[in-house]
């Protein structure tokens, strides 16, 4: 068994995170057998382009349903009923190290902090609480809860995804430059186990939260927007996926598997597949209600192959968009850029110089017209 491996202070970690010795152990075994390759991800079925009709465009100021998908995400909001999920698990190797979510974002703020800063902003705004949650991961839990400190920042409530060992190819445990295994995030999909396992959904569903905005600490454009959480509601789906036309974009998206519209990630679609028939990609940023939370369906573990310190690892990941293969799921059309714009990731220090005019003028906006 992987934990008799791995020593007492590794042990300790991944026991206290939550990790699935049992699950880790019979994906171990299957990886060693050759059931279990990158080659497995492809999803099972017919695969083909979304049809017109699953795709949604995000109307705009005088355009139908606008109004009405604002007044509903604002009476839904004034109501308590929606809540945030910020996703900081990851570090900021490309930063220089540390934790992405305490990294200088702009102006001396963080991208943590621009993320509730933005939150609190429609919060006041329609004079109502929005709670916020942060899922962070081994690596990141302690930093952020500094920061959260010594920026004062308030307290979000904060839960930690669960950790594990990468392996090598031939499954044997990856060692790092230490001599201790090396350890990571197992991929957003860890959301769901995460925030049930620390009470986090129950205090949220206590407080009368229905649906969350979940999105990624380092896309400061995915925001919390009443028109965005009206068109979920009038949608009625318990996932809203957020999508935007590609520009020379890779990454998940939608399609239909043997006539159902889910997500697909790049590597689940079949060798073949042209993905340029699929004219958007997945932003990352869903909303989801607390009944698909509590109840998500198995997701699928993927096999993905990394590198670590120019050595071949592999990675057992969930990622939380599998939940569409389960429930009804709404893909909405979003723009990317402009005062509503929702999508400007930064993956490097580049990428801030490049969007830091988009960004000053997202944030110099409202996100709606309240």
């Amino acid at each position: 068994m992987i934990l008799d491996e791995v020593g007492p202070a590794t042990r300790a970690v991944l026991e206290r995170h939550g990790f699935d010795a049992d699950a880790f152990d019979r994906l171990r075994s299957s990886l060693v057998a050759g059931r279990l390759v990158p080659g497995a991800n492809v999803v099972a079925g017919t695969v083909e382009p979304p049809h017109t009709g699953d795709l949604t465009v995000m109307p705009t100021t005088g355009q139908h349903g606008f109004e009405e998908a604002v007044a509903a995400g604002v009476e839904a909001l004034r109501a308590g009923s929606i809540a945030v999920v910020v996703l900081a698990g990851g570090m900021a190797t490309r930063f220089g190290g540390g934790v992405k979510a305490v990294a200088t974002a702009i102006d001396g703020r963080s991208f943590l902090e621009v993320k509730l800063e933005e939150t609190r902003r429609v919060a006041t705004a329609l004079d109502c609480e929005i709670p916020e949650t942060v899922m962070t991961s081994f690596a990141t839990d302690e930093a952020v809860a500094s920061h959260l400190v010594q920026r004062r920042l308030g307290d979000p409530l904060r839960f930690v995804q669960p950790a594990a060992p990468r392996l090598r190819p031939d499954g044997s445990l990856f060692l790092g430059a230490d001599g201790q295994p090396s350890l990571y995030g197992q991929g957003h999909g860890d959301l769901f186990s995460a925030i049930r396992r620390s009470g986090a959904l129950d205090v949220l569903v206590q407080r009368g939260v229905r649906t969350v905005v979940v999105s990624n600490v380092d896309n400061l454009a995915a925001r919390v927007d009443p028109a965005i959480v009206g068109m979920h509601l009038r949608a009625g789906t318990p996932l809203t996926v957020e999508v935007v036309s590609k520009e020379r974009d890779t990454g998940g998206a939608p399609a239909r598997v043997d006539g159902r519209p889910r997500l697909l990630e790049a590597m689940q679609f079949p060798p073949g597949f042209d993905q340029d028939r699929v004219p958007v990609f997945n932003t990352n940023t869903s909303l989801i209600t607390v009944e698909a939370l509590a109840a998500p369906g198995d997701l699928t573990w993927l096999v993905v192959e990394k590198s670590v310190a120019g050595e071949p690892v592999i990675q057992f990941e969930r990622l939380y968009h599998e939940l569409s293969a389960h429930v009804t799921t709404s893909f909405l059309v979003v723009p990317r850029s402009g005062p509503s714009g929702r999508f400007l990731p930064v993956k490097e220090p580049a990428d801030l110089a490049g969007i830091e005019p988009l960004l000053r003028e997202m944030l110099a906006a409202s996100p709606v017209s309240l």
